[in-house]
Order: structure tokens, then C-alpha cells, then sequence
């Protein structure tokens, strides 16, 4: 499963510096679909990420608003601040926490009940399906999008 966080911050790390040469107002241009816009959505990323790692830990989660971080390199410097806990808690994964259960209840019914293998297995995808999203609008733009092949990357075997 580490492999997969490892895969997703490559990834991530490789679209913050394709992002770096693309003019500021077309990173926060509202788009069609998503979450709104490339910074938005590289933002909820990072957030969700850092959000459910904090629910896992039974830590409060810092409460932040996208509308603080109109700058993008503000959002590359969060990823980074906010990594360093999720690589801390995935350092420390044991196959005991995978099967240990996760229960959150917002009221009003809407719940979480999952395995804590699951929310971890939960947030790979949410990423992957983010980034297929952001592919999608930099082809829009006349970019091509991030390489996302999982082979490569040195990640499994050294290259």
C-alpha cells in the first residue's frame, strides 16, 4: 500500500512543478467538473489526504479554507508540511490497524464505518481519481498532463 501513497506524492510533486509554468489565473479559472479549479483541487487533495490521516490518528483536524491560499505556491509549501504526518503515520502502519475499525457519525445520517485498511485504500483512489480530472483540463489548456504510468518510477525496484 506504501508504494501506492508513494506513487500518488510523485505524481502530485511532478503536476506542482508542471503547474509552476502555468500562469496563476489560469490555475484558479473555474473549469467544468471537479472540484472547480487546478489550485482547488490540488488543495482538496492535500486537505482530504491530510484530514483522514488525522481521523485515523483520533487527531484534530486543522481547520483550513482554500480562500487563504491564493498563492499556488502556497499550496505546494501545505503539501509539504502536511506530508510529513502522513508519511509519520504510514511509517508506523501495522497490520493490526488494518482491520481496526473507523466510526464517524456527522449527524443527521451520514456516517463513516470502514476499515482503517479501507480508508487508507480510500484516499490512493481519491487521489488517482483527482488527477485523472486535472489531466482532463490540462489537455483543455493545450498542456500534456503529468505521465501517471505506475511503472518507471523506481518505486517497487531501483531503476
Amino acid at each position: 500500500m506504501h508504494y501506492f501513497f508513494e506513487y500518488n506524492w510523485q505524481v502530485r510533486n511532478e503536476w506542482f512543478a508542471l503547474c509552476k509554468t502555468i500562469p496563476r489565473n489560469t490555475l484558479y479559472e473555474k473549469r467544468i467538473g471537479g472540484i472547480g479549479c487546478f489550485a482547488e483541487t490540488f488543495f482538496h487533495i492535500v486537505k482530504v489526504e491530510y484530514d483522514w490521516i488525522c481521523d485515523l490518528q483520533q487527531q484534530p483536524i486543522r481547520d483550513l479554507d482554500f480562500q487563504n491560499f491564493q498563492n499556488f505556491e502556497e499550496i505546494v509549501q501545505l503539501s509539504k508540511e502536511l506530508n510529513f504526518n502522513v508519511k509519520k503515520y504510514l511509517k508506523d502502519w501495522s497490520s493490526e490497524k488494518e482491520s481496526k475499525i473507523l466510526h464517524m457519525d456527522f449527524g443527521g445520517g451520514n456516517y463513516i464505518h470502514c476499515t482503517y485498511g479501507e480508508a487508507l485504500r480510500h484516499l490512493i483512489a481519491h487521489e488517482i481519481h483527482h488527477i485523472a480530472q486535472l489531466s482532463i483540463w490540462a489537455r483543455e489548456i493545450k498542456i500534456t498532463p503529468i505521465n501517471s504510468n505506475f511503472i518507471h518510477r523506481g518505486i517497487c525496484i531501483d531503476t
